[in-house]
């Protein structure tokens, strides 16, 4: 058994956007996609742990409850929205399908709703739009579908997947502002997948690092700018090229040395170890935990001295 997210303890508030990060294979979108148990299961299954919706546990919940939830009370929106959206229906009939099942509503009442989506989602014409179409749209106008199609029922929580990737700076630009606003208007809850810092900066209001399965710093984004504590954090932030610093043709962006350890059989103690510049005996002797530092913000590390045994 791999245990692919082990032990994650993320809490996403009304009104507030939470931002998960780490490099590729961390986890973070095996955690999304379990808050709404879209895991393959066989293989993958949910082996310990609750995943507390409205003070309501998700895991124990049959395929049929669960069809209840998704759209229309936790909203997703998947990181290709080429591979996720059905090419050989209109975007207006899969807009309008999620509204149905979920609203009762008629076909014209449905195919109506998914117009209105389209227009507050920025696509121009959007009662002619409703008939094209997947291919028919730019990658941008696509991702907004995806967002129309996600936000479609009111959802009081958004799970966006890297909804930028791909994407040029000023349509990823676009999309955050959208989804800040979309958030604001309906006062939904946003777990924001990303592993793109600079997007982090922009919308989050805290942060979860993760790093091969497991939180290794939660803070506010002022605070984990500021002042990150786990050695992960500050290589994630040195490997961000600055405007501010001297410019040469020979200078190099800072890159963590050596490779994510294999998940088929983690290493003993902290699992950055191996990486760290700061590693010590300790580290490889116990698993650190995750514990608080200053006023929220947490680092599972053993520099600190409330971490030290």
């Amino acid at each position: 058994m791999v245990r692919a997210v082990d032990g994650v303890d993320i809490t996403a508030n009304r009104a507030e956007t939470v931002c998960v990060v780490g490099e590729s294979g961390c986890g973070k979108t095996v955690t999304a996609k379990t808050v709404l148990k879209l895991i393959d299961m066989p293989p993958g299954r949910i082996v310990a742990g609750e995943i507390r919706f409205e003070g309501r546990d998700l895991v124990p919940l049959p395929p049929a409850e669960m069809r209840k939830i998704r759209a229309k009370q936790i909203g997703f929106v998947f990181q290709e929205p080429m591979t996720s959206l059905n090419p050989v229906y209109t975007v207006g009939q899969q807009i309008a399908e999620t509204v149905r099942q979920h609203e009762g509503l008629s076909r014209r009442a449905a195919l109506d709703r998914a117009a209105e989506m389209l227009r507050l989602v920025n696509i121009p014409n959007p009662q002619r739009r409703v008939q094209d179409y997947p291919h028919q749209f730019s990658g941008g106008m696509r991702q907004r579908v995806m967002i129309a199609m996600a936000l479609s029922c009111n959802p009081k929580l958004l799970i966006a997947d890297e909804p930028t990737t791909a994407l040029d700076v000023t349509i990823q630009a676009q999309i955050l502002d959208l989804l800040d606003e979309m958030k604001q208007r309906l006062g939904m809850a946003v777990l924001l997948i990303t592993h793109a810092m600079g997007v982090v900066a922009e919308v989050a209001q805290r942060v979860v690092v993760m790093y091969a399965g497991k939180v290794v710093e939660e803070a506010t984004v002022e605070a984990l700018f500021a002042t990150p504590r786990h050695p992960y954090t500050q290589g994630l932030i040195r490997s961000i090229p600055r405007i501010d610093r001297a410019a040469s043709v020979h200078a190099r962006l800072e890159a963590i040395p050596g490779t994510v350890p294999s998940l088929l059989n983690p290493p003993v103690g902290c699992r950055f170890a191996a990486r760290c510049r700061h590693a010590m005996p300790d580290c490889v002797a116990a698993e650190p935990p995750l514990r608080e530092v200053a006023p929220g913000h947490k680092v599972a590390c053993i520099l600190y001295p409330e971490h030290r045994p």
